[in-house]
């Protein structure tokens, strides 16, 4: 039986709406953010309400939800809070991929859509499976995951994306950096022997000008230099289901 409390649902979170609409719910999103981007022809008419860090609180208010999600990196704690303290709100906020099966779990219980979700969280431990059984065959990679560049930002192990790299065999050389999201200068992943770079498409936008300027350039050094989909690393939810096996293509294919 569908939950009575998630019929109004305002998503803060671009996974998440993702998931919203795969599980068959898009008909309870009455409001999204402007980067709630996919699936795009479902979203086209779904009202926005600002962006993930500054949404539109009194347009959301308006509105009368009686289900908020949202997630404490991509959403400011004065946001959460605010709508907190007036609607039921989901934060969730994985920093592993077990964790994001949990709370793709946690949000179809929520939605009364569990029978839904079951073919997706089978896909999901299908996709680990594969993962892990072809990295116990090759050498750990040492990847340099660009998030930002101007200056040059990575990631440190304490979240989804380097949870992600792990499964693929890959560790990111600012792994053991106090920072979550390190500056970390290409010279520096020299130092640390890295052998790949990925470029993300989000939330700088690399793109394959910017590709072959970086190898052109060698700036870091011989490592291989490649584009990814920021998506498959970074949104959890149901894009998990092919996502991380696109992951580990993305990883195993550029070498």
């Amino acid at each position: 039986m569908a939950n009575e409390s998630s019929q109004r649902i305002v998503s803060l979170v671009p996974s998440t709406t993702e998931s919203i609409c795969e599980l068959g719910a898009l008909d309870r999103l009455i409001a999204c953010t402007r980067y709630c981007t996919e699936p795009e022809s479902a979203l086209r008419h779904v009202p926005r309400v600002g962006g993930t860090k500054n949404p539109d609180r009194q347009a959301i208010a308006s509105l009368d939800p009686d289900l908020v999600l949202a997630n404490a990196e991509e959403n400011r704690p004065e946001d959460i809070d605010w709508l907190a303290a007036r609607f039921p709100t989901l934060v969730q906020t994985p920093r592993s991929i077990v964790e994001a099966g949990n709370d793709l779990r946690v949000l179809a219980m929520r939605l009364g859509l569990l029978e839904q979700a079951q073919p997706f969280l089978l896909r999901i431990e299908a996709q680990i499976t594969a993962a892990e059984v072809i990295a116990l065959s090759k050498p750990t990679l040492h990847v340099y995951y660009a998030i930002w560049r101007m200056p040059w930002m990575t990631i440190n192990r304490d979240t989804f994306i380097h949870d992600v790299l792990q499964l693929c065999g890959a560790t990111c050389v600012a792994a053991d950096d106090p920072a979550r999201y390190p500056h970390m200068e290409p010279i520096d992943a020299i130092v640390r022997g890295v052998e790949l770079v990925l470029l993300a498409s989000e939330p700088w936008e690399f793109d394959e000008g910017q590709r072959q300027q970086i190898a052109e350039a060698k700036l870091f050094g011989d490592a291989q230099v490649a584009l990814c989909d920021g998506r498959d690393f970074c949104w959890h939810g149901v894009r998990m289901a092919d996502g991380l096996g696109r992951a580990l293509a993305a990883i195993r294919g550029a070498l």
